[in-house]
């Protein structure tokens, strides 16, 4: 089982200034409406063929709309020997600072 963090946890961590690896698996629509300004935008179905775009050996947080497709992507990258965790509940239950993608 992969590592989880709750979305106040993780706003607490961007409002502290930590420095964090956040990927957003989201479709470009959805990013649209809003996503964190720290994130990175990967769709799901892109992440095999970008896999050489993250680093292994970092701790990376990944973000969806509700938690389901980052924990599936959480589930093949583990199993590929990445180090990374999910946020659960996904953007509907983040209430820190987002951005449409066009605008960050």
């Amino acid at each position: 089982m992969f590592k989880e963090i709750f979305p106040e946890e993780l706003r607490q961590k961007l409002e502290n200034g930590e420095k964090l690896e956040l990927i957003d698996v989201r479709e470009e629509d959805e990013v649209e409406e809003g996503m964190i300004p720290e994130a990175k935008h990967i769709r799901m179905s892109e992440i095999p063929e970008r896999l050489d775009e993250l680093d292994k050996d970092k701790e990376t947080i990944f973000i969806c709309r509700s938690g389901g497709r980052s924990g599936n992507v959480c589930a093949y990258l583990q199993d590929k020997g990445y180090n990374v965790v999910n946020m659960t509940g996904g953007m509907l239950a983040y209430n820190g600072e987002t951005k449409p993608k066009s605008a960050i």
